[in-house]
């Protein structure tokens, strides 16, 4: 069952594990790092969006706000983050539509003050293709507040390396640069206090910026090791879906087959690499098989909006105790 709260009590619910942090004076912004510290499965949810008809026809529910779509999402309790894939595609044409979900994310109230300042639905986005000018595209999305970059299609440690480094600012060692836009004031920083903080975790102990990395080809899974062993990695993931594309033949009568044994010895190469290198593993899961993926070792978890992943999520947290 899909539980909402009205927006007035959405930011009142605490993780518990968070919540004992911050009474301890050890307090963190982002709560997907602080659930990663301790150990404990994150669950997650794609941020709303409004529904698409089929070609030629209009959707079947009206269209919905920005700021509308922004208050349903932190109006939901049990999600730990909000997660948004729209500019993997490229900027120019999502940006504008992110732009104004993160004016209402804003306004929603995500962001509380007691017992310590830190965000209730961070939200982490999928940067475009890793090439050049992408490190553009990566600080115009932070200076928009978000709290986590997905780098998709990643297929070296060097390539790697290089996009992690456009997270970091310039005295940190990377090739962000001082323009912070209005990420301090989402965080409810000053300018200097967001610089100190918005730095990459694990790298840096103190960050409050994480990164996922995503193999989704071939040449990823040959070099998935190397890419593990990155510093700066805070979630690896198998493309579920991309790679159960890479798995697939179209047979004599123009079905697609997916060869199931090797997809899943995909997954499989990706969690192995997660656990050589002690970097958390995520998976896009759903309500048949998230108990199955958290036993093999998965902890991070996206779902889609929607009542089917607000059940997946529900399943999660029994299964994690949370």
């Amino acid at each position: 069952m899909r539980r909402v709260l009205a927006f007035a009590s959405a930011g009142l619910v605490l993780l518990s594990g968070l919540a004992l942090a911050q009474t301890q004076g050890d307090a963190r912004l982002n709560p997907v790092i602080e659930l990663l510290s301790q150990d404990k499965p994150v669950f997650g949810v794609y941020a709303p969006r409004n529904p698409r008809g089929r070609r030629g026809q209009a959707p079947s529910e009206p269209t919905r706000s920005p700021a509308e779509l922004a208050l349903d999402a932190v109006a939901y309790e049990d999600t730990d983050f909000l997660f948004d894939g729209s500019m993997e595609g490229g900027m120019e044409r999502a940006l504008p539509a992110f732009t104004a979900f993160m004016e209402g994310w804003a306004a929603a109230g995500p962001l509380l003050s007691e017992p310590a300042t830190w965000l209730t639905h961070p939200v982490i986005v999928k940067s475009p293709e890793l090439e050049s000018g992408v490190a553009t595209a990566i600080d115009q999305q932070l200076d928009l507040g978000v709290s986590g970059i997905m780098f998709p299609h990643v297929e070296s440690a060097e390539q790697l390396r290089d996009a992690l480094a456009a997270m970091r600012f310039r005295a940190n060692g990377g090739t962000r640069d001082d323009d912070v836009g209005v990420a301090p004031e989402r965080w409810g920083l000053s300018a200097d206090e967001y610089r100190r903080k918005a730095d990459l975790w694990p790298l840096n102990p103190e960050g409050e910026l994480i990164n996922w990395t995503i193999v989704e080809s071939q040449e990823g899974l040959d070099n998935v090791r190397e890419i593990a062993a990155v510093p700066g990695v805070g979630v690896l993931w198998p493309g579920a879906g991309t790679l159960r594309g890479l798995f697939s033949t179209t047979n004599a009568d123009g079905e697609r087959e997916l060869d199931e044994a090797a997809w899943e010895a995909a997954i499989q190469t990706v969690l192995a690499a997660c656990k050589e290198f002690d970097v958390p593993c995520g998976f896009p899961a759903g309500p048949d098989n998230i108990e199955m993926r958290m036993q093999q070792g998965f902890s991070v978890f996206v779902m889609n909006w929607g009542d089917a992943g607000f059940r997946t999520i529900d399943i999660g947290r029994e299964a994690g105790g949370r």
